[in-house]
C-alpha cells in the first residue's frame, strides 16, 4: 500500500475505486466499503481510500489506520479539511478531485455520505452526474449490530461507557493505544508494584477512566496487565491524561520504548482516594482482579 499525504501528492495513471469519508476506527460499516472497493480492484484499476483528516480526538491515529490498512487497498490519501475543501462546491468536487484527479471509475460510499459546500453533495447527487464523468456508484448500506447502525459515534459511546467488550465488536478489532514509557514519580515502585507511564498519542480517544484488564505489547512480545486510563487524582494536580500499567512478569527497563495497550475489561471507574494507604490497598485489588481476569482470558499473540 502506497500512503499519501494530500491530495495533490496523488499520482496515478490508472482509473480507481475510490471510497472517500472520515474513517475515524475503521469500524465494521468502513471495512464494508473497503470490501467493496477491493472486489474492483485489477489489472485495470486500483483501490483508494481518501480519509479526510478532521484533525480532531479520534478513534484512531493515523499510523493505526495506515496498519490497518497495509497490504488491504493499493492507496491510502490523507486529505486535510482545509478551508479550501470545506468550501469547495459538491459539483467541482466531483470534477476536480474525483474525475481529474482521482481518475475515479467507481465511487463507493455509505447512504449517509455528504461532500462539498454545505454538505450540498450526496449519494444521489453522485449518481445524477455518473454519466457525465463517467463512474459508476455503489451506496452500501450501514452495517448493523442488532437495532443499531454501527457508527463511529456508538464506538465512542462504548468507550465513554467503559464497554470495551461492545467497543471490539464494533470496530471488529481490539481498541489499542500506543506511546513513549515515561518516567513518572516512581509512587509504584516506592508501593512495591513499578507501573509504566504512558501518554495517549495526540487525538487519541482514552476510554472511560478507570482501571481496565490490558495485554501490552512490549520489544514483540506480548504480556498481560492491569492498568489505570486518567488523571491520577490521588497523587497529582496535572490533570494529564496517562495510562499507569501494572505488568505481569516483565522484569526490564521499559524507559522511552514505545509500548503498545490493548484494553481487554473495564474494572472499576478511577477514584480519589484520601490516603496512599487507601490507594495502596485498592491497587493490591485491582491487581487481583487483572490475575483472575487474565487466568480465565488467555492472551492473543497477534
Amino acid at each position: 500500500m502506497q500512503y499519501i499525504k494530500g491530495i495533490d501528492a496523488f499520482r496515478e495513471e490508472k482509473r480507481t475505486a475510490v471510497t472517500l469519508g472520515k474513517f475515524d476506527g475503521l469500524h465494521r460499516g468502513h471495512q464494508k466499503l473497503i470490501e467493496r472497493i477491493r472486489s474492483y480492484a485489477g489489472n485495470d484499476c486500483v483501490s483508494v481510500v481518501c480519509a479526510f483528516d478532521m484533525q480532531r480526538n479520534c478513534l484512531m491515529t493515523k499510523e493505526e489506520r495506515k496498519k490497518l490498512l497495509a497490504g488491504k487497498v493499493d492507496y491510502l490519501i490523507d486529505y486535510p479539511f482545509t478551508g479550501d475543501l470545506m468550501t469547495m462546491e459538491a459539483e467541482r468536487f466531483i470534477q476536480k478531485i474525483l474525475y481529474e484527479k482521482l481518475h475515479a471509475a467507481h465511487i463507493v460510499v455509505g447512504s449517509d455520505f455528504s461532500f462539498g459546500y454545505r454538505k450540498r453533495g450526496d449519494h444521489q447527487m453522485l449518481e445524477r452526474y455518473a454519466q457525465k464523468y463517467d463512474y459508476t456508484v455503489d451506496v452500501v448500506e450501514k452495517a448493523r449490530l442488532g437495532d443499531r447502525e454501527i457508527s463511529s459515534t456508538y464506538v465512542r459511546e462504548a468507550l465513554s461507557h467503559g464497554n470495551i467488550r461492545l467497543a471490539q465488536e464494533l470496530l471488529g478489532y481490539p481498541y489499542e493505544m500506543t506511546g513513549i514509557v515515561e518516567h513518572g514519580r516512581e509512587l509504584g515502585r516506592t508501593l512495591g508494584f513499578p507501573t509504566m507511564n504512558v501518554a495517549p498519542q495526540d487525538g487519541k480517544i482514552l476510554p472511560r477512566y478507570g482501571v481496565y484488564a490490558c495485554q501490552v505489547l512490549i520489544d514483540g512480545k506480548w504480556y498481560g496487565g492491569v492498568g489505570n486510563a486518567g488523571v491520577k487524582p490521588t497523587v497529582t494536580q496535572e490533570q494529564r491524561e496517562l495510562f499507569e500499567v501494572y505488568v505481569y512478569d516483565y522484569a526490564g527497563n521499559a524507559y522511552g520504548k514505545y509500548i503498545t495497550i490493548r484494553f481487554l475489561e473495564f474494572e472499576r471507574p478511577e477514584t480519589r482516594f484520601d490516603s496512599l494507604r487507601e490507594l495502596k490497598a485498592c491497587v493490591m485489588q485491582d491487581m487481583r482482579y487483572g490475575e483472575e481476569y487474565l487466568r480465565e482470558h488467555p492472551l492473543t499473540k497477534s
